[in-house]
């Protein structure tokens, strides 16, 4: 009955809420971005600023999803799984031992926080590791524009053009830059620092030697190809290393016991036979 009594509560509020926000919504909107002005000492007076200042610009460029999602988007759920935290724990809290309601109610209002967060990261991760994986391909055949006189600049056109999957859109992203006036060397740093890790930046750095000092290009391309492909098996072994326990686990705390359960449901069913012949 407690339960069903906070829940109601919480329910009418969000709906006097909606209706005030209604009835005086830009009142409210600029209330909002006063009050967001002092809390922040005038660094934040709108939602995307808000946005930047939380970093969402920079978690949307990793997850690749920049001009399809929007800033203020991503801090709308943010404020939406806030208001889905406080929710789950107002209907938790009664069921809650002791104390234990101070700790429950930020612990889950935090968690709706962050959670669209917790989501780009992931996208960022999974959009990283495909890059990774595609890059020793690209240095292949740019190893092989550099040996047949051709320049970085045209192999790399050529490769996002024909290419497909983040990597040939991040090389679209430089010779856009290119185009545009950017240098060679500053649209590649760029890359790389959009993308993160030293793999690019390593590319960077090849690119400015040959450039600087003439030295053979297609070599440290073709070496830098196979120390990605190295630690791309070295990682794919670690995970199947790690592969053996986690199946053992499941065998001890699954499997087994069901097993068990199986036999004893037999001893059960067949017990006036088993124990009648004794």
């Amino acid at each position: 009955m407690t339960r069903a009594l906070v829940a109601g509560s919480v329910l009418l509020a969000f709906a006097s809420a909606w209706q005030l926000a209604g009835a005086r919504g830009e009142q409210i909107a600029r209330a909002g971005r006063r009050l967001a002005a002092r809390a922040s000492t005038g660094r934040v007076r709108s939602p995307a600023e808000a946005a930047v200042a939380l970093g969402i610009p920079a978690r949307l460029a990793r997850a690749g999803l920049e001009g399809r999602v929007a800033p203020p988007a991503v801090l709308a759920a943010k404020l939406g799984g806030t208001v889905v935290g406080i929710t789950c724990a107002a209907l938790a809290l009664p069921a809650v031992p002791g104390r234990l309601d101070l700790v429950v109610g930020p612990v889950l209002a935090a968690a709706g926080f962050l959670g669209p967060d917790a989501l780009l990261e992931r996208a960022g991760r999974l959009r990283r590791g495909r890059l990774v994986a595609a890059l020793p391909d690209v240095l292949d055949l740019l190893s092989v524009g550099a040996a047949s006189g051709r320049s970085p600049t045209a192999v790399i056109r050529e490769i996002s053009r024909q290419g497909v999957g983040p990597l040939a859109t991040e090389l679209a992203v430089a010779v856009a830059e290119i185009d545009a006036g950017a240098s060679q060397r500053d649209a590649v740093e760029a890359l790389g620092r959009r993308l993160g890790g030293v793999e690019v930046k390593s590319l960077a750095a090849a690119l400015e030697r040959s450039r600087r000092y003439g030295s053979p290009l297609a070599d440290q391309l073709r070496e830098q190809a196979s120390a990605l492909r190295r630690d791309g098996r070295r990682r794919v072994e670690e995970r199947a290393s790690r592969a053996a326990p986690k199946i053992q686990l499941v065998v001890a705390l699954v499997l087994v016991p069901s097993v068990l359960l199986m036999i004893l449901a037999a001893i059960i069913a067949h017990s006036d036979a088993l124990f009648g012949a004794v």
